[in-house]
């Protein structure tokens, strides 16, 4: 199998990210409900211990889909597990900044989450992911230099951004499929 044919499969199969980014979304909403309405501490803990959860709840809603959930020896498996661990082992990267600013910890995150979805692009042979990338990273710098002493605008702003892009790269998804 050949590298394009590859990024087919998980474009098609995965309809261009769209359970998976749904689900972040969901996550996000969450969590920027919590640090709007309830405490910064409810937010942080919504995302950390929802984060935790991503990678299930997109396999049942894929499921519930009615589409495949996996794709049992793919050449790219190995990669998706690679990126999936960059952003639990990064955490403690957030905890610090959070601990010199609270109101970094949405920020800090956005750029960690940006940055794991830099891989996605050849994962998903989908330039639209650098472009998440791109605003997930830019966002996290401005709001974290420029608008610091907002908690919960980062979670609303991620929440969003991924939202979109579900929609995004179903639609890429969906028209090679035609």
């Amino acid at each position: 199998m050949d590298i394009s044919d590859a990024q087919r499969d998980v474009r098609s199969t995965f309809l261009g990210g769209l359970a998976g980014q749904l689900v972040s979304s969901a996550v996000w909403f969450a969590s920027a409900a919590m640090a709007t309405w309830f405490s910064t501490r409810s937010a942080i803990l919504a995302l950390v211990f929802g984060g935790m959860f991503i990678f299930p709840l997109t396999q049942l809603l894929l499921r519930v889909m009615g589409k495949p959930y996996s794709l049992p020896g793919h050449p790219m498996n190995a990669l998706a597990v690679q990126i999936a661990f960059t952003v639990p082992i990064s955490l403690p990267l957030v905890g610090a900044a959070a601990l010199y600013r609270l109101n970094w910890f949405y920020p800090a995150t956005m750029l960690v989450v940006g940055g794991h979805y830099l891989p996605f692009m050849f994962l998903y042979g989908m330039w639209q992911f650098g472009v998440l990338a791109a605003l997930l990273i830019g966002g996290g710098i401005v709001i974290g230099l420029y608008l610091p002493t907002t908690f919960a605008l980062g979670g609303w702003f991620t929440a969003v951004v991924l939202l979109a892009f579900a929609f995004i790269g179903r639609s890429v998804a969906l028209r090679e499929g035609r």
